[in-house]
């Protein structure tokens, strides 16, 4: 693995009126790299990974991918550089198939909807994209199926095919496993479990357990600020972690 961060922020920081969401955030990601972001409810996470991918400009502070500024950049053409995204809520089309869904998220990456069909080798590259997206994710089964036929642990996996189709090097993933039953969250644990390695992870997620066992790099929010960075072992470990998630809950009990 590199020692070059694939993608790096410094001073990074944004502000809502009088609010500030993310606090002169310092972070780097190194290639091949699964990296999860925890914290509290508010700690600044989402608002982190909407700057990284250009939904959000920032205030402040700087943000590299490739040793190569980004900040400011719109997220059309962040995602053009390699940074897929997915979202909190399931981001699809419910009238669409699923390999419909998937050819519609390659054929934007590579140009819009009307270019990317200008010739025959562009379309087989967008069917390429999708159907191999689809396999990746285990759902070429289900390829004609329209999206809203799908249980919501089969919507989440579409939607990290959605990502894989535009072809990323970095997948950005907020709460990929939210509201998920064990069985799904297992299965999907398993699809990110195989992604790493040949992409680059950057993960929001709530479930302890299933970020103990994908990441290999946390950082801690808190109040918009990193408290933390580390090694699963040493965040498991740390006394300051501990005192923020004991803190909150108790306050939350009381």
């Amino acid at each position: 693995m590199s020692n070059t961060p694939l993608l790096s922020t410094r001073g990074l920081t944004c502000r809502f009126g009088g609010l500030t969401a993310v606090d002169r955030v310092d972070f780097d990601v190194r290639p091949g790299q699964v990296h999860a972001i925890l914290g509290p409810n508010g700690a600044g996470k989402s608002t982190l990974i909407n700057l990284l991918s250009g939904e959000l400009r920032p205030s402040e502070g700087e943000i590299h991918y490739r040793q190569h500024p980004i900040h400011g950049l719109p997220a059309h053409r962040v995602a053009r550089l390699g940074i897929g995204r997915s979202h909190q809520k399931t981001n699809i089309f419910p009238r669409l198939s699923c390999l419909e869904n998937c050819r519609l998220a390659a054929r934007i990456h590579l140009g819009g909807v009307i270019a990317s069909w200008r010739s025959r080798a562009a379309a087989r590259q967008v069917d390429e994209r999708a159907e191999q997206a689809l396999a990746t994710c285990l759902l070429t089964h289900r390829a004609s199926t329209p999206a809203s036929a799908m249980s919501y642990g089969e919507q989440r996996q579409l939607q990290i095919a959605m990502v894989l189709a535009t072809a990323p090097t970095l997948m950005l993933l907020d709460e990929p496993l939210a509201g998920m039953g064990r069985e799904e969250t297992s299965r999907v644990t398993g699809l990110l479990r195989a992604l790493r390695g040949d992409y680059t992870l950057v993960l929001i997620e709530h479930d302890m357990d299933s970020v103990f066992a994908l990441a290999e790099q946390i950082t801690v929010m808190v109040d918009g600020r990193v408290l933390e960075t580390g090694t699963t072992a040493a965040i498991r470990g740390s006394e300051k972690v501990r005192d923020v998630y004991l803190g909150r809950h108790q306050q939350e009990q009381a």
